[in-house]
């Protein structure tokens, strides 16, 4: 039987609940839930979870079991959940019980017809871009880790800007006194980076992002770098200002002058799972809830033709303008012999 990995919020009421009826529809479905022990006490805690039957994560069953993971929280959650099963290459389906949730598939209102997806083995898995985070100070590596979202570099202390050189492919662009600097995947596009006014990029463009937070500098733009690029920040001596780096607002270092933090992408990519097919830019309209009144979309091919008239459309000549500096100068007119003779 089909072992399927059931991961909540244990902070929250309604994550607990949602789990607890997960569990029992998946049972229904003839599927086996699991659980790690922390989340089904928790759950067990409650009077609709007094009873539930799951067995327990790396006691009763592995990772390498799992089929697939059912998330029950926020973006808050997917990440964590990322951050158990990726080396084990098991995909994530995300249920919405948050705020915006870019990396939930669906809302906790369709929970039935997700497990009965999941059942059904009705959805895809599509693979979205980590990055590999390494710390070095005084030539020497002190952290590796990665992310999904974004690598965040932030002022330790609240008073005072750091001081960073931002470098892309081993040359540096500039130098600036700033709160911070993301580094981010597209998926992450839409989270830090998105709020410190970096681009959205499409899930399935392959780039690199690089944003700097409220920078004290002329250039100090965003920026869309190739994945094979490597972006590196150093946190400049000519203070003791202090950094910390935060991975996907989980893992978390103390970055003193001197530190340098490069980001490259990783070759373990996370996994997840998609009920529909759904473009991405429709995502984005109802995640944020975006304005499209008065849309009306591309013409179709059978309306391209007017039917209204038989006469000929009339339409201007496409005129070509030379800048000014190449029109052709004027030659002078010939001098007649009478003229000729008198200047000279």
């Amino acid at each position: 039987m089909r072992r399927i990995l059931v991961l909540t919020h244990t902070g929250r009421n309604d994550a607990l609940l949602a789990a607890v009826d997960t569990c029992s529809r998946l049972r229904e479905s003839g599927l086996i839930p699991v659980m790690r022990r922390l989340e089904m006490q928790a759950v067990r805690n409650t009077v609709e979870g007094e009873l539930l039957e799951v067995e327990v994560l790396d006691e009763d069953t592995s990772l390498d079991s799992i089929d697939l993971g059912v998330v029950l929280g926020g973006d808050g959650s997917v990440l964590r959940a990322a951050e158990l099963v990726r080396n084990a290459g098991v995909p994530l389906l995300g249920v919405n019980l948050g705020h915006v949730g870019f990396l939930a598939e669906s809302e906790r209102t369709a929970l039935q017809e997700t497990v009965q997806a999941v059942a059904d083995r009705s959805y895809t898995v599509e693979e979205r871009m980590a990055i590999d985070v390494q710390v070095w100070l005084d030539n020497r590596r002190i952290a590796h880790t990665w992310a999904l979202n974004e690598a965040a570099i932030e002022k330790a202390n609240r008073e005072r800007m750091i001081e960073v050189v931002m470098e892309v492919d081993g040359r540096p662009l500039s130098t600036f006194g700033c709160d911070g600097v993301v580094m981010a995947t597209p998926t992450g596009s839409t989270a830090y980076a998105f709020s410190a006014g970096g681009p959205v990029v499409w899930p399935e463009v392959e780039a690199l992002v690089m944003v700097p937070i409220s920078a004290h500098a002329l250039f100090a733009k965003p920026l869309v770098v190739a994945p094979t690029s490597r972006l590196a920040i150093e946190i400049l001596t000519r203070t003791d200002a202090q950094a910390v780096l935060w991975c996907d607002g989980r893992r978390t270092i103390e970055l003193p002058p001197g530190a340098r933090v490069e980001v490259t992408r990783s070759g373990m990519p996370v996994k997840l799972a998609r009920l529909n097919q759904t473009p991405f830019s429709e995502r984005l309209v109802n995640k944020f809830e975006l304005p499209i009144q008065g849309w009306r979309g591309p013409v179709e091919p059978k309306d391209r033709e007017t039917a209204t008239t038989a006469l000929p459309i009339l339409t201007p000549p496409l005129l070509v303008v030379e800048p000014r500096h190449h029109e052709p100068k004027p030659e002078p007119d010939p001098l007649t012999g009478k003229e000729h003779r008198r200047q000279l």
